[in-house]
């Protein structure tokens, strides 16, 4: 099971063009995984600091690895909304939201809804630029894999990235930043759905630490924000920001090493401390904004 994977966003390549309509670690199944190529990072030799931003499998094969296995396709965006986004801020948000839906269907084995949802990527990919990238023969690979939830994760995954490598070498910035904020606050919302509060629940604990990522992706929004669709959306994310930074921080406890495994725990340093009060606020506050980009009311 792959843990995670990284794109990374380089601040030196990260220009605005056009408007906004214009970490992976995995066993080896080599006779059951689909054997196509999904690059973990794109990094760009022109500078070496970069915004690093999950792809929207990241938290949901998390959640997954620690034992949700949800197959409930009712907080998903319908496949029929596509046809109400008409706008280019609406095309660019939805593809990303409805990657990060193909992505879940994919990690949690709901095979016959990832078929529904790969056309619907693939018409909103062409109509924003990126039908180069959504190529028609993945369908056939989503058909053959169909039983094999880690091949059809390395297709999504491969979908996603390719998407956004296209996008960022055809300099659509906007349309870029749009498509990351749809299909990061997507992957957000459908983890709150799945996970009730606990406290040191490992979900929670992850979800807050999800403020770090958000920081980041504002930091990438700076540089498209003459963009009113940027604006607009880097607004909507500090909005959810501010809810972020209510959580306090404590002292993480002193690392030590158990007797009987031997095993070293590390820690130490600041971690956040999220209460039940900060994680519904939080929770709302996401649903609310991904039920305005999808116009879900």
């Amino acid at each position: 099971m792959k843990k995670s994977i990284l794109f990374c966003l380089s601040i030196a390549t990260a220009v605005s063009f056009t408007s906004c309509g214009n970490d992976s670690d995995k066993t080896d199944e080599t006779e059951n995984i689909d054997t196509a190529k999904v690059d973990e990072t794109k990094v760009s030799p022109i500078s070496e600091t970069f915004f690093q931003v999950p792809s929207p499998g990241e938290m949901l094969t998390f959640i997954k690895m620690i034992g949700n296995t949800s197959k409930d396709t009712k907080m998903l965006n319908p496949a029929s909304n596509a046809k109400n986004y008409s706008d280019a801020k609406a095309k660019a948000l939805n593809f990303g939201i409805y990657s990060c839906d193909l992505s879940y269907c994919s990690i949690f084995e709901i095979g016959a809804e990832a078929l529904k949802y790969f056309p619907v990527v693939k018409n909103l990919g062409d109509q924003i630029g990126v039908s180069t990238a959504i190529k028609p023969e993945i369908l056939k690979r989503l058909q053959e894999n169909l039983g094999k939830p880690d091949s059809l994760a390395l297709i999504t995954d491969d979908i996603y990235f390719s998407s956004f490598e296209t996008l960022e070498d055809s300099k659509q910035g906007p349309t870029l930043a749009c498509v990351v904020a749809g299909g990061w606050i997507e992957s957000i919302y459908i983890a709150t759905q799945l996970a009730q509060y606990k406290a040191n629940s490992p979900i929670i604990d992850r979800l807050a630490d999800q403020k770090y990522t958000l920081e980041n992706i504002i930091e990438f929004f700076k540089k498209h924000e003459s963009d009113p669709n940027v604006a607009a959306v880097k607004a909507d994310f500090e909005g959810l920001l501010a809810e972020f930074n209510k959580i306090a921080e404590k002292e993480a406890e002193a690392s030590k090493q158990t007797e009987a495994s031997k095993t070293k725990i590390l820690a130490g340093g600041k971690q956040l401390n999220i209460t039940e009060e900060n994680y519904n606020a939080i929770k709302e506050k996401i649903k609310s904004i991904r039920n305005g980009y999808a116009q879900i009311k």
